[in-house]
């Protein structure tokens, strides 16, 4: 299998017929040139598409992706709507505090922060939690160049969860949203985020588009091919009044719902909700989890959740083959800690994933199966689980769901059992 390296860039278009509005690379990255390309599609700077292409010598890389976005948008079926979200009802977006919770990546925070200080939300604060650091690096970053423009805390326990709690008892605001130190996020993001929560009382949480921001090592090239984090350009609104008749695992395969890197709570349904279980989460025993325990906690007490591909933030993949291979355990691990925390502190559930769990088990083969599709490994159509995915990952992705009760049980026992 050949993982080129491609250029990622960002390309908007007037229409899907219309003209070239703008033709820029990925945050931080390089123009495009000759070699493989990975763009995303926007119309009039929605996100609507990606699509893959090769520049060759003397080629004008505007034309050719345009060509590419254009086949792809005009090829929708005739019974589905194009790829361009519908236009939200204008509302104000309300007072937002984005929590970045971070340990020991001072040159990455600082990129974060540039961005989120970049939004065009009118009404926000960012705050940094350090979690568990063993310096001062991240706190004199913050308290140096960014002052009182970003607020500092700290938080000595580790794990991810813990910190997002944290970030959560300290927000003065109506909505929290939360994002990575990996990340930058798009201008727009944070409106685009936050805005929904003014039209729709009952909605607790809201997710948005992750788009790989690097695409040059054969490590960032495989995770982006398994399906990476982004969940397709459609809205989706989950109501656990009215499940989704096209997912009969709801609300249980709460990864198709969003990730940690961008997501948003209404602040008062995210503490209904008890918040983060401190048991799961990077930093713990269970490796990861913490983000889909709190979608369905949010539902599980009345709330809606939506995904808006118009919040859009750029993340900075791993780069070495071990980080791929302890992302796929992680994956696996994090998927059923999720699990049992849910039937932990959640027991009601239990009849729920009972009567879904033999399709749930064959759900799990599926996402996790080796694939070996030849070809040169590039990112193709999110969710479809048609791309590569060599079986040394496949092994350890099915040995973190075989650890995930067990990690998630240390860490619990390790913090006292506490909420």
């Amino acid at each position: 299998m050949r993982l080129r390296p491609r250029a990622v860039v960002d390309l908007d278009l007037g229409s899907p017929e219309g003209p070239v509005l703008s033709l820029r690379p990925a945050p931080g990255g390089p123009p495009p040139g000759p070699g493989d390309v990975y763009a995303l599609v926007r119309l009039r700077g929605r996100p609507a598409a990606t699509v893959l292409g090769h520049i060759g010598e003397g080629d004008d890389p505007a034309e050719v992706l345009a060509a590419l976005a254009r086949e792809r948008l005009m090829a929708a079926p005739a019974d589905e709507p194009p790829a361009l979200p519908p236009v939200e009802p204008y509302a104000a977006p309300p007072r937002a505090c984005v929590v970045v919770a971070t340990r020991e990546r001072a040159d990455q925070l600082a990129r974060a922060l540039d961005s989120l200080l970049d939004q065009d939300h009118p009404d926000h604060e960012v705050l940094v939690v350090d979690n568990a650091p063993r310096t001062r690096e991240t706190e004199e970053l913050v308290t140096r160049k960014y002052g009182e423009r970003v607020r500092y805390v700290r938080e000595d326990t580790p794990g991810l969860a813990v910190a997002h709690n944290t970030g959560l008892a300290h927000a003065r605001a109506e909505v929290v949203a939360f994002t990575d130190d990996d990340v930058v996020a798009d201008p727009h993001w944070l409106t685009a985020l936050t805005t929904p929560f003014a039209a729709d009382p009952r909605l607790g949480c809201v997710t948005g588009l992750i788009l790989p921001a690097r695409l040059r090592t054969p490590a960032q090239i495989l995770l982006e091919s398994h399906g990476g984090f982004a969940k397709g350009f459609a809205p989706r609104l989950y109501d656990p009044l009215r499940p989704p008749a096209d997912e009969p695992l709801f609300p249980f395969t709460a990864g198709s719902f969003g990730s940690g890197a961008n997501m948003a709570f209404r602040t008062r349904a995210l503490k209904a909700a008890g918040g983060f279980d401190p048991a799961t989460g990077t930093g713990t025993a269970a490796r990861g989890g913490d983000d889909l325990y709190a979608f369905v906690a949010v539902l599980s007490v009345g709330f809606r959740l939506r995904y808006t591909a118009d919040a859009l933030v750029w993340h900075h993949h791993r780069e070495s083959p071990q980080d791929l291979r302890n992302q796929a355990f992680g994956y696996g691990a994090g998927l059923t800690a999720y699990l049992t925390a849910t039937l932990v502190r959640r027991p009601a559930l239990l009849p729920a994933l009972l009567a879904r769990l033999p399709r749930g088990l064959a759900h799990a083969r599926n996402i996790t199966a080796r694939r070996d599709t030849g070809g040169d490994g590039v990112p193709g159509a999110h969710g479809e689980h048609s791309h590569p995915w060599p079986r040394s990952l496949s092994r350890l992705e099915r040995r973190g769901m075989l650890y995930g009760p067990l990690g998630y049980a240390k860490a619990r026992l390790r913090k006292g059992g506490s909420r």
